[in-house]
């Protein structure tokens, strides 16, 4: 499946979710808590080829993601992904370790998330941040952000591992 996404930055969250109920995006999962970890094998060739494999614990369930290279697009973020829920995260992570995967990246955050007919937009709280990020067809995508007042200039297309390490490389230059 081809992934079409970009993120906003949000400053405050209520006037985010009532900006979103106001632009007709509806609720499909209420705010949990998310516990991300990357996995590469020795020698970090996933890294390498700038791709990732991610497992990723949200409430009781689990879901293990492949995502591929990012494909050439100024404004948003596009790549492959394929993502399966799977049953029991602790014996997947036996799995990944058994298979000669390590962990090489973990991060969290507070994610609820909203659906339109056509888009999916993820109201994200991160250490780096408050972002929505907008997932479906880029001019869907477009139209959306500007019912919310936002222009392309205000597109992030970073992974949050991206602005994780930007701000702890920022941190440390200060």
């Amino acid at each position: 499946m081809l992934e079409i996404e970009i993120k906003l930055p949000v400053s405050d969250l209520e006037t985010a979710r009532e900006k979103l109920q106001e632009a007709g995006a509806v609720l499909h999962r209420d705010r949990l808590f998310e516990e991300n970890t990357l996995y590469d094998l020795q020698g970090d060739p996933l890294l390498a080829k700038r791709s990732a494999l991610r497992l990723r614990k949200c409430g009781k369930k689990a879901y293990l993601t492949f995502k591929g290279p990012p494909k050439k697009s100024r404004k948003f973020k596009v790549r492959d992904e394929f993502e399966t829920e799977v049953r029991n995260h602790r014996q997947m992570k036996q799995i990944l370790m058994a298979l000669g995967f390590k962990s090489v990246f973990h991060y969290q955050k507070y994610r609820t998330v909203y659906r339109t007919k056509k888009l999916r937009i993820c109201l994200d709280e991160t250490a780096v941040g408050n972002f929505l990020e907008l997932e479906g067809e880029r001019n869907h995508i477009v139209r959306f952000a500007q019912r919310l007042g936002y222009g392309k200039q205000d597109f992030v297309k970073s992974d949050y591992i991206s602005l994780i390490l930007e701000r702890s490389s920022s941190d440390l230059d200060s």
